[in-house]
């Protein structure tokens, strides 16, 4: 599906860009933050929230909703949007990222992955032809193909590899393909060797993917090698297609991705996060621990700068309370809280390309920074 993207502006210091593209639910403006709904919901939000806080665009897990509730389920309840009341758009992810996260729970072949799952130990074989036809089930805008995904700092014949792996996983997956109203995005793999990332990107930008994900991220390198390989890849893609950065992840690199030309982002750390009283205050800029004592008594908001529907109607104090008695209307207020500092960041960025001052905001924003030690 051509998401007809439309590149709007560009930041002429950096590779930043203001886009938007088209899915069959909604228009998505870019840069973007998508909020992770691995099994169909965004843990202690509903919909209503999400809207309200600015979302566009959700994940879904294939692997875990290929397990639970499965293909009959899930085509029975109408897929994700319908079961999910969720009337914006879904990307989901492939299941690759589980090749890393279960590595004890898989074996990996040419054919696929076969994973014993983490619910009941039953098998799942998972292939780029299943987790298209799960991905077809769930329904989602946006399908992701399936990629062997290696720690970024694993011997370069092992990312090698798995790159070469994920190419004719990728193929196949664009032979698989069934729904005319879901796009599908390669994924660039290569670890942080530029050269391996500079030949992934010309091998599968020859064939017809509708968007490009750089993948293989945020799994093993430093900060400043993330940046660096960001920095070279993700301005080798195609200008006019969306550019996805898989799982990636705190404010600073949100500000710094959107600076190497990045329009697509989601991490579970907003969210995982808040349940564990971590939330981000100061635009992004700090983070604070809610479980300290220092705010058991604190009668003011948890964010004096922000405007969420938390910090407007609930007290430091009272909400430190709710998480240390771990009452359920916490994990929602501060869920709340923490992805409205994301997407309202994101929504600064894209003002701020709007306006022709990308790079001042960006310079601005780092000054506000506490520095570390």
């Amino acid at each position: 599906m051509d998401l007809n993207f439309t590149l709007e502006a560009r930041c002429p210091e950096t590779e930043a860009r203001l886009g938007r593209f088209r899915t069959t639910h909604n228009e998505v403006e870019t840069p973007q933050f998508m909020p992770v709904g691995t099994v169909g919901s965004v843990k202690s939000l509903d919909p209503r929230d999400l809207t309200d806080l600015g979302a566009t665009v959700i994940l879904g897990n294939t692997y875990h909703l290929g397990i639970r509730p499965g293909v009959p389920t899930l085509e029975a309840l109408g897929g994700m949007h319908t079961m999910a009341a969720w009337p914006r758009s879904i990307l989901t992810d492939s299941g690759g990222f589980q090749i890393l996260s279960l590595t004890n729970l898989r074996k990996i072949t040419e054919e696929g992955v076969q994973f014993r799952n983490h619910i009941d130990g039953g098998l799942l074989d998972l292939t780029p032809e299943l987790s298209l036809r799960i991905q077809a089930a769930i329904g989602s805008d946006i399908a992701m193909v399936l990629d062997h995904l290696a720690p970024s700092n694993s011997p370069r014949a092992v990312v090698e590899e798995a790159m070469g792996r994920t190419t004719r996983w990728a193929l196949r997956s664009l032979a698989a393909r069934t729904r005319p109203d879901q796009a599908l995005f390669a994924i660039v793999q290569g670890g942080v060797d530029l050269e391996l990332r500079q030949r992934h990107v010309e091998e599968l930008c020859a064939h017809p993917f509708d968007g490009f994900a750089v993948g293989g991220l945020a799994v093993g390198e430093s900060i400043p090698q993330m940046y660096e390989t960001l920095a070279f890849t993700a301005p080798k893609l195609p200008v006019d297609k969306p550019r996805y950065l898989m799982g990636v992840g705190t404010p600073q690199d949100l500000v710094e991705g959107v600076a190497r030309g990045i329009d697509l982002f989601d991490c579970v750390m907003p969210t995982r996060n808040a349940r564990k009283g971590g939330l981000f205050v100061d635009g992004g800029r700090r983070k604070i621990n809610l479980n300290n004592a220092r705010f058991k008594d604190d009668r003011g908001p948890l964010d004096p700068t922000c405007t969420c529907y938390t910090c407007r109607t609930f007290s430091a104090g009272y909400l430190r309370h709710l998480l240390v008695a771990k009452e359920l209307l916490v994990y929602r207020l501060l869920s709340i809280h923490n992805l409205h500092i994301y997407l309202e960041l994101m929504r600064n960025l894209r003002a701020a390309l709007r306006e022709g001052r990308f790079a001042a905001f960006r310079r601005e924003w780092w000054a506000g920074v506490p520095a570390k030690g």
